[in-house]
This record gives C-alpha cells, structure tokens and sequence, in this order.
C-alpha cells in the first residue's frame, strides 16, 4: 500500500524549488530535482516529501503524478491545487504563478530541497538528467515505464534488509492510518 499523494505538498515543494530558480525553471530538471528531494529524505528519514511514485523513464527516474500533472490538462470542472500555482509548459519550462505557502513542508524537508537545489539547481536540465540516469536504481524501460519502488532506492542506498523492512513497515503503517482519516 502505497502513502496517498499530497498534491498540496508536491506543489509547495515544486514552487520552493521555482522561487529558488527565479520562477521558472525546465519541468524536466523540476521532475529531477523533486525526484532527488524525495530520494534523499527517503533514505534520510524513511519517508519521502512529494508521496509520489517514482518510475524509470528513458531521461532517468521521474515523480509520476507531478510528472501528470505538468503535462496532462485537469478534467473539466475540476480544480487542481497543481494548476493554480504552477503553469501549464511553455516551450518545456513552467513558472510559479503564485505563492502556495510552505504549511505542508516542515523545517527539515524545505532545508533538504535548498540543498538539493544547492547542489543540481545551477546544472543545466541535461547534466541533471545525466546524474538521475547514473543512480543506481534508474532502469532503462527503452520507451516505457517500470517502477521504482522505495525499497529499491534504499537498497542503491545501501541500506541493509532490516533497515528496509522498517521503513517499509512504517511506510505502510502511515499508508493504512492515512486511509483511516480519509
């Protein structure tokens, strides 16, 4: 069971990292970049920021929804948290439209994603792609999409199996609890 996707979050963490760029940014290096926060505070803390889930694409691993929710228009009627901060792409880049606050991100989970602009927000989009491919659990899906799951992020972490398990445990603990609230 899979954590319940926070578009509320995702899109608060997306905008740190477009204020961090001056607003507008390439959606593929967002893509990566959010990627890399998760990454990171998943092998960090055992819990990950945007609670996307992660694939393998051919331009390296991607956050699906976020990845959607860039490029596929709403339904009609609909409101998207998504789309009222963030621009639809204009020649492969998107802009903050306005300024979502940070409520959902805590402290520790906005100082990551300055960090993980600090070290990859200044590379051009090619050279971040070039460094999501080089992770050890990118799969080449040669045109497709294969999953990445959690555990195989912590096991390219180098994590041990028990250290595994427990985030898995309370992954799914907070994945049931979560349901409970809905």
């Amino acid at each position: 069971m899979m954590l319940l996707f926070n578009e509320a979050k995702a899109t608060q963490a997306a905008a740190r990292l477009l204020t961090l760029r001056g607003g507008t940014m390439s959606y593929v290096k967002l893509i990566k970049l959010l990627y890399l926060a998760d990454r990171d505070a998943l092998i960090r803390w055992g819990r990950p920021i945007t609670t996307d889930r992660y694939v393998s694409m051919d331009n390296g691993p991607v956050v699906s929804r976020i990845y959607d929710l860039i490029r596929n228009e709403p339904p009609p009627n609909s409101f998207r948290i998504w789309r009222k901060f963030i621009s639809n792409p204009e020649n492969y880049e998107v802009r903050l439209l306005g300024d979502p606050g940070s409520a959902e991100l805590s402290r520790p989970e906005q100082e990551l994603i300055d960090e993980v602009f600090a070290q990859h927000g200044l590379q051009n989009r090619w050279r971040v792609v070039d460094y999501t491919r080089s992770l050890p659990e990118w799969t080449y899906p040669d045109g497709g999409a294969l999953p990445i799951e959690c555990r195989d992020i912590l096991k390219a972490a180098d994590k041990t199996e028990k250290e595994i398990s427990a985030v898995e445990e309370a992954l799914e603990s907070a994945a049931l609890e979560e349901r409970v609230l809905v």
